[in-house]
């Protein structure tokens, strides 16, 4: 029987080395990989740094997951069974409620491995994964200075 494997990607080191683990682990299952457009990213940009443009980045958060998704597509093999989805929201909500509705049957997906005050100040969205899924979750870890790459 095959397992349904849910790969949440930001774009950062550790997603990728998480999607490489979940291919590699799992290579006869079905693989979907969730990038999640996070609202509050275009409304902090535009705030943070009033007359922001995006000419050297992407103009959104969407056009960055699809940008994301689209070299997830390129980066694994023609044969590999990967389907790819964008939603939006609260990324480990959207990613727990989207392993509820799509029985998924396990999580695999990367950390930045930060500890102290740097995780108790922007929050780890692994953590809160693995706290509240009803599948099994992987965590595949990266450096704490993995930056994503776009």
């Amino acid at each position: 029987m095959t397992e349904h494997i849910l790969v949440p990607v930001d774009g950062s080191q550790p997603a990728t080395a998480a999607l490489e683990y979940a291919h590699e682990r799992f290579p006869e299952n079905r693989l979907t990989v969730l990038y999640v457009v996070d609202p509050m990213a275009d409304y902090s940009r535009e705030r943070s740094y009033p007359g922001y443009t995006a000419d050297d980045e992407f103009k959104t958060e969407h056009e960055k997951g699809e940008a994301v998704l689209e070299r997830v597509r390129e980066r694994l093999p023609d044969d590999a069974t990967v389907e790819t989805a964008l939603e939006a929201g609260k990324p480990s909500r959207v990613i727990v409620e989207y392993a509820d509705d799509h029985d998924i049957d396990g999580i695999v997906i990367g950390s930045h491995g930060r500890s102290g005050a740097v995780r108790y100040l922007l929050g780890s969205v692994a953590e809160q994964v693995v706290r509240r899924a009803a599948v099994p979750v992987t965590i595949v870890r990266g450096s704490p200075d993995d930056e994503p790459s776009d």
